[in-house]
């Protein structure tokens, strides 16, 4: 998920120079994560959400999925297998899986539409940011946003699981503190992202005062 997203700093050589291998552990977790989202899917709406063993098992899914994020990003960062593929299916894969299950919950009338369209909007909105201000740099994931996908996941994981009684009451809870860590980390972005376009900004307008008079800011022949 985003919050868990890799780090997005230069990719790690080998020692021969060469960068890491776009075949290895990590990229491959990562389309397996991707794959397992339309086995999820099926196994969450089997039977319109009445089938409490699809639904069992659909978590099971979707907690091995979690655990591969967690994992592939620890891996790859480790062994110097970080590549430009990663890190770009990564957060694809961490958001296709997230909004598969708030979609799905949706469907299956367990979880309100405004709460599944406040997580999307959020978590495309700061993608969104991302690439606004990629040319001046890269806005780092926060702890904020780690304690978010943390708290999304766990409440995400009991919504789909055939609980009721307290445990069904519960999951609100959990799900209510997402939220807040949704929305006040995704307020922290768009002010980190303006700050980080401004001083990008005024950075370029410093260089361009100190070129020298008449020189060309061109490249053409």
């Amino acid at each position: 998920m985003s919050g868990a997203a890799r780090d997005p700093g230069p990719v790690r050589r080998a020692p021969d120079g060469r960068g890491p291998r776009l075949v290895n552990l990590p990229n491959a977790l990562t389309v397996l994560r991707l794959a397992s989202v339309p086995l999820f899917a099926v196994l969450l709406l089997r039977d319109g959400g009445a089938d409490d063993a699809g639904r069992w098992w659909a978590a099971v899914v979707f907690a091995l999925a979690i655990a591969t994020d967690w994992y592939d990003g620890m891996l790859a960062r480790r062994t110097g297998q970080e590549t430009e593929f990663g890190k770009l299916v990564d957060p694809i894969a961490d958001k296709a899986l997230t909004g598969t299950a708030l979609v799905g919950l949706s469907v299956l009338g367990l979880l309100a539409w405004w709460v599944t369209v406040v997580i999307l909007v959020r978590e495309w909105g700061v993608t969104l940011l991302r690439l606004w201000v990629i040319r001046h740099g890269v806005i780092p994931a926060s702890r904020g946003g780690k304690w978010k996908t943390v708290a999304q996941s766990v409440a995400i994981g009991l919504y789909i699981l055939p609980l009721g009684g307290v445990l069904a009451a519960a999951r609100w809870w959990v799900m209510a503190v997402a939220l807040v860590l949704t929305v006040v980390t995704g307020l922290d972005y768009v002010v980190r992202a303006l700050r980080l376009r401004r001083a990008g900004a005024a950075a370029t307008s410093a260089a361009g005062a100190r070129r020298p008079p008449g020189a060309r800011t061109d490249t053409a022949a």
